[in-house]
């Protein structure tokens, strides 16, 4: 099944809709590194990372990996290697901190966006990922913690997303 991002607000799976947020400036089918757009198209979901430390391990049939605090994930446009890639946290490597203060993310799902064959400069750490106030994001989609775990027990590992530009 797909998860299916209706409009800039509505995220729908099966026979649930969820409020999210979205990028700042809107949607993109040319997404660029830091343009605060979230990308259009169909993609596979990475495994869940959560913060153990936080919350127990959620009911969901996909594979869970706790956060650690030398977690990030690269968006240093100079790293073909680490570019748009799951890391551990280096001094010279611009990258998301996953480990955060506030609960943004708490619970976080890649979306695999721009990770096989990565272009550098096309854009890095889009994530599903929680949100208190639906603020708009730099280019990820945002739920509330409680529609997220909901999603969480819906989905599986053949799950994709899909992002469609709003006419």
């Amino acid at each position: 099944m797909t998860i299916i991002l209706k409009n800039k607000a509505t995220l729908h799976f099966d026979d649930f809709l969820f409020k999210c947020s979205i990028g700042k400036n809107g949607f993109a089918k040319n997404k660029l590194e830091g343009d605060k757009k979230t990308p259009v198209g169909t993609f596979k979901l990475g495994n869940l990372l959560y913060r153990s430390d936080r919350n127990p391990k959620p009911l969901t049939k996909i594979k869970c990996m706790p956060i650690k605090k030398n977690m990030g994930w690269c968006d240093d446009i100079k790293s073909k290697k680490y570019y748009n890639k799951l890391i551990k946290v280096k001094k010279n490597l611009r990258h998301e901190k996953l480990y955060r203060r506030d609960s943004k993310y708490d619970f976080l799902i890649p979306i695999n966006y721009n990770t096989k064959n990565t272009k550098i400069g096309k854009g890095s750490a889009i994530f599903l990922h929680l949100t208190r106030k639906y603020n708009p994001t730099a280019g990820c989609i945002s739920l509330q913690k409680k529609d997220f775990l909901i999603l969480l027990k819906l989905i599986n590992r053949d799950t994709k997303i899909r992002i469609t530009q709003p006419l």
